[in-house]
């Protein structure tokens, strides 16, 4: 996923836990808040694992976000993997992403992940 498109300070974090809408599935939770660029964050508790597998968890999550971003709504989206992510395979993690974008109808229907 390009540079441009992640949110990267932590006040753009908080901007969005404290006023986004919520979507929760076993694997994630998706929140969002309309805005004029779009921006994307990743977020991985220390719950989920060591440093090696919440790296791990956030590129699988980065790479089966990439392929819906034309297909969105612009504003930003905080993506908070769950405990469950790190053993979910990546089948299961793009149902989950989509199922969470599509509840919100924030994503288009035919969009698919890779």
């Amino acid at each position: 996923m390009q540079r441009n498109y992640r949110l990267r300070k932590n006040k753009q974090f908080q901007y969005v836990y404290h006023r986004g809408k919520s979507c929760a599935f076993r694997e994630v939770v998706v929140l969002y808040i309309r805005a004029s660029k779009m921006q994307v964050g990743f977020s991985v508790s220390r719950k989920v694992g060591n440093s090696v597998m919440r790296n791990r968890v956030k590129r699988r999550l980065r790479e089966q976000f990439r392929p819906l971003i034309p297909r969105l709504k612009r504003g930003y989206y905080v993506v908070v993997a769950r405990e469950s992510a790190a053993r979910a395979d990546s089948a299961a993690l793009c149902a989950a992403l989509t199922g969470a974008l599509k509840r919100q109808k924030l994503l288009a229907e035919e969009a698919q992940c890779q």
